[in-house]
């Protein structure tokens, strides 16, 4: 998997340790990436929108959407800053409160990018297109204004955590004391829901959680993730593959090819894709 994503931290009511810091922006990469003003779209362009919603399995949050409007993408373009490369193409893409969203697609199909692009990474620039979440246009904030409106991604350190958290992913007490840079994939990935457990979000992005999990951790994960949905936030996962989707059921996925989301279905288009592979999916 490629850099992880900006680590942005939400406001949120379930951040009550007074020990942690209300909101904090963190990257995986060098911590010379500038954060200023990063990921701005020039400006000119539409308004936002490709609609999608929740889990099947949790009550009264699948089928349609009645949650109010979160995040409207419509006609995102962005390119490589430094070598102006295109890498998103007229993006459009819609998610209301309470809805779960699976991005998925070949390696190099734009998921990812898409994501950071989301969270204001500093290597991409925005060509065009708008993006509004809950009302206020996301290309004009900054990573850490992105932070304070509720948009969360994976960070690099984990905060101090609560001990009932901990039991919540089945992780030992002693996990705290380490660095999470000498971490096994398994625990960074549980060590990013840890975070999101006390921190809270409107938007959680998972950008291919289930990389480097075995069954039990990814099952784990999964619990822990559906356990913290309600009524009022989201999720956006991305992931290569369906078995994520056996656990954390999406009532929306998308299908990412050449920078751009070419189909939009249920899980039965995950199914799909698994049967007959991209070629099958995108000829329809």
């Amino acid at each position: 998997m490629a850099l992880t994503l900006p680590s942005l931290l939400p406001t949120s009511s379930a951040a009550s340790s007074p020990s942690l810091p209300p909101h904090r922006t963190l990257f995986t990469g060098p911590s010379t990436l500038s954060l200023n003003r990063s990921c701005r779209r020039r400006r000119s362009g539409p308004r936002a929108s490709v609609a999608v919603d929740s889990p099947a399995e949790a009550g009264g949050r699948g089928g349609s959407s009645s949650g109010e409007l979160l995040l409207e993408v419509r006609g995102l373009s962005a390119v490589i800053a430094e070598s102006k490369k295109e890498v998103l193409r007229s993006v459009d893409l819609t998610v209301h409160q309470g809805e779960i969203h699976a991005i998925m697609g070949r390696n190099g199909s734009g998921k990812s990018t898409f994501s950071k692009v989301l969270a204001g990474h500093p290597q991409y620039e925005v060509t065009g297109g708008v993006v509004t979440f809950k009302g206020q246009n996301l290309l004009d904030m900054d990573p850490e204004e992105r932070s304070h409106a509720g948009l969360f991604t994976s960070f690099q350190d984990p905060v101090e955590i609560p001990d009932p958290k901990l039991a919540m992913l089945n992780m030992e007490k002693g996990f705290l004391d380490g660095h999470v840079n000498g971490a096994s994939g398994g625990q960074k990935k549980r060590s990013e829901i840890l975070q999101l457990a006390v921190l809270g979000a409107d938007l959680c992005i998972l950008d291919e959680i289930d990389s480097g999990l075995d069954v039990d951790a990814l099952q784990d994960v999964a619990k822990a993730i559906n356990g913290l949905l309600t009524p009022d936030n989201s999720i956006l996962m991305i992931t290569h593959y369906r078995r994520l989707l056996d656990y954390i059921k999406p009532a929306y996925v998308h299908i990412m090819e050449d920078g751009r989301i070419i189909k939009t279905g249920d899980a039965s288009l995950a199914k799909q894709l698994e049967e007959g592979g991209f070629k099958a999916v995108s000829a329809t």
